[in-house]
């Protein structure tokens, strides 16, 4: 009676691990996560084709599907970059001690959900998109300071998402523009976006989302990238809110050009300082090749090509700003703000959005300011509230960290963690339980708004 005993013992066992961790059913296939002490994590899922060969410069195509059950244990490829010096004494030193490996095949997505919500569309968990900043040239979805661990724990599902980036991301050329019915080329990269948001509204669910409850978050170049979702037809009507972390409000700055013309004359010259002349030649080219045609290009013409989205007319009608004067942005709650040591520019038009919203909307916008300067431990690095210093807090990350975090710290950035995925929640940083009078509410801005200092007391 023994063996039956053991055997019946051991399916329990399997059974109850299975249902810790399920098979989910997605597009492409089946998948399984690991599970982590508060959470479990399914890392590197496609959410589109690799953009490879023939698809090098082509929109986001369907996932390729796969056999059996893909274990979702490892990050996938960040995009095609320069390399970072992890003793630059800048951000090298301060986010990059080690390299993701790069590729072009680089359309991955990572997710976070509560043990308890996996395999249960029924918990209808709200869901937060993050994308990744980096002038658009540099930056992965799962930097040492990001995780979404300490999100799950506040029952907020996160994904953070790859794209393409600078020139496999951006370019647009001639020849790139005839193979398009619509005449149009560039702006691969926030292509990739809007497919990552339409993964995650068909198959968010599986994981125990709710695709109607999506906010989409970004700091830097990450935060334009939520501006354009949020101006872009493509995208808008599928957010429920949207967090805007060192992205300007409505300003001059960050614009999004409407000149496709010179984004063809600019790619089409370069192309032919490397004498690539045909499209067959062009994606036969390595990275190097290009980056270094690029860079003779801006030496030769004194001219800087900046890889970035453009309003192509169809993706992108309008620039952000123009847009939100216009009452044509996702009418959902905003949260805005910046650091005291911000990039120049990047701490502008935040009380004129906060008016105009307003005026134009009863969704609230919610304002603040960071300013705890980062502690350090004596090295020559970054200074103060530097321009991406609270990820580190947001994320809960600091653990990963060279400098001397605190306990004050620590605080700040659980305070934080509430604000945030309070604000994810029920768009509205307070959540339910921070009232009016309180040292910590957040008073929602139509006007001109002192912003929250989020500093350690």
């Amino acid at each position: 009676m023994k063996k039956p005993l053991f055997a019946l013992l051991a399916i329990v066992a399997m059974m109850s691990c299975s249902q810790k961790n399920p098979v989910l059913s997605i597009e492409g296939g089946k998948v399984q996560g690991v599970e982590l002490e508060q959470c479990i994590v399914y890392r590197g899922i496609p959410y589109a084709a690799p953009p490879v060969g023939d698809l090098r410069w082509k929109r986001p195509q369907p996932v390729v599907a796969w056999d059996g059950v893909m274990q979702a244990n490892d990050f996938r490829n960040a995009a095609m970059q320069a390399a970072h010096d992890p003793n630059d004494g800048n951000y090298g030193t301060e986010f990059f001690e080690t390299d993701a490996p790069y590729s072009e095949d680089c359309l991955y997505l990572n997710v976070w959900t509560p043990k308890y919500a996996a395999g249960h569309p029924e918990k209808k968990l709200p869901v937060a998109m993050w994308i990744h900043g980096g002038a658009y040239t540099g930056g992965w979805s799962f930097e040492p300071e990001m995780d979404g661990e300490a999100w799950a724990a506040k029952d907020v599902i996160l994904v953070t998402v790859n794209y393409r980036l600078g020139i496999f991301g951006f370019l647009s050329h001639p020849l790139l523009c005839a193979e398009n019915e619509e005449g149009i080329a560039g702006n691969y990269g926030t292509y990739d976006q809007v497919a990552a948001l339409d993964w995650i509204v068909k198959n968010i669910e599986q994981f125990g989302g709710d695709p109607e409850h999506v906010t989409i978050f970004g700091q830097s170049a990450g935060a334009a990238s939520i501006k354009n979702l949020c101006t872009s037809e493509l995208s808008k009507d599928k957010i429920s809110g949207a967090i805007i972390m060192s992205g300007g409000g409505v300003t001059d700055v960050m614009r999004v050009s409407a000149d496709q013309a010179q984004k063809n004359a600019q790619g089409e010259a370069m192309m032919s300082f490397a004498g690539l002349e045909t499209i067959e030649q062009m994606r036969a080219a390595s990275y190097e090749e290009l980056m270094a045609a690029a860079t003779k290009y801006m030496v030769e013409s004194h001219q800087f090509m900046a890889f970035g989205p453009y309003q192509d007319g169809v993706l992108l009608k309008d620039d952000f700003s123009m847009a939100a004067r216009d009452g044509k942005i996702a009418d959902v709650p905003y949260m805005l703000g910046y650091l005291a040591n911000d990039i120049q520019g990047l701490n502008y038009g935040f009380d004129t959005f906060a008016e105009i919203r307003g005026e134009l909307s009863k969704k609230p916008t919610y304002l603040y300011y960071f300013a705890r300067p980062l502690p350090t431990d004596g090295r020559p690095a970054l200074q103060g509230a530097f321009h991406s210093a609270e990820l580190w807090y947001v994320f809960g990350t600091q653990d990963r960290s060279w400098r001397p975090f605190t306990e004050g710290d620590h605080e700040l950035s659980e305070r934080m963690i509430t604000y945030w995925t309070n604000f994810v929640k029920c768009g509205d940083p307070n959540g339910t339980e921070i009232k009016e009078g309180n040292p910590d509410y957040w008073a929602p801005t139509s006007v001109t708004l002192e912003p929250y200092p989020l500093d350690v007391r």
